[in-house]
C-alpha cells in the first residue's frame, strides 16, 4: 500500500511519547506494530477497527485501541477504521445483527425494545452501570448478533488487506519490471 502517503497522516513515536496525555501509557504504546505500516500490522488494525466499530454506545474507538494493544497491530489504523458505524450505516447494523442473532437462537423475530440510551450527564460511576443495563435491555438475540457481525466483518476485513495488499505488491513489481 501507499506508505509514503499515509506516513503523511500518522504522528511518529517522538510526538506520541511527548503528549502529556499519553504518559502514563508509554509502556503500552512502545511497540513499533502499533505504529508501522506493514500488512500484517495494518490488516489487524482494519480488523480490530471493524470488530470495536460494533460496541454499541461511546466505547468503540477506546475498544479498538485495547484490541489494538493487545494484539500489536496499527494503532491509528484501527481507532480510524472504526467510524465506518455512523449515524447513516449504524440503524442498518443494527437490524442486520438483530437478523443474525434472531436466525442464531431461533428467535421470533420480535423487535428491540428500545434503541435509545440517555446518559443523562452523569459521572462514569453511574455511566457504566447505566450503559450495560441498557446494552442487556437490548436482548440476547442482538447481543449475540451483534458478536456475530462483528467478528465476521473483522475476519472479512483482515483478509481483504490482506489480499489487497498482495495485489498491489504484485502490480508494484509488473510496473518495476515494464520499467526496466
Amino acid at each position: 500500500m501507499p506508505r509514503k502517503h499515509f506516513r503523511k497522516f500518522l504522528p511518529d513515536h517522538d510526538t506520541v511519547r511527548g503528549n502529556k496525555y499519553l504518559r502514563i501509557f508509554q509502556p503500552l504504546l512502545k511497540h513499533p506494530n502499533l505504529w508501522h505500516l506493514n500488512r500484517h500490522s495494518v490488516a489487524g488494525g482494519v480488523a480490530a477497527g471493524l470488530f470495536g466499530g460494533l460496541i454499541p454506545g461511546p466505547l468503540q474507538i477506546l475498544t479498538a485501541a485495547i484490541l489494538a494493544i493487545i494484539f500489536r497491530v496499527n494503532l491509528p489504523v484501527a481507532a480510524v477504521t472504526t467510524l465506518y458505524t455512523n449515524p447513516i450505516t449504524w440503524g442498518p447494523l443494527i437490524l442486520l445483527a438483530y437478523g443474525i442473532g434472531s436466525w442464531v437462537t431461533g428467535g421470533n423475530g420480535a423487535p428491540v425494545s428500545e434503541l435509545n440510551f440517555d446518559w443523562g450527564g452523569q459521572d462514569w460511576m453511574q455511566f457504566l452501570p447505566a450503559f450495560w443495563n441498557w446494552l442487556l435491555s437490548l436482548g440476547t438475540t442482538f447481543l449475540i448478533g451483534n458478536l456475530i457481525l462483528a467478528s465476521v466483518l473483522a475476519i472479512v476485513g483482515y483478509f481483504a488487506v490482506q489480499f489487497a495488499w498482495h495485489l498491489y505488491i504484485l502490480a508494484y513489481l509488473r510496473r518495476r519490471r515494464a520499467r526496466r
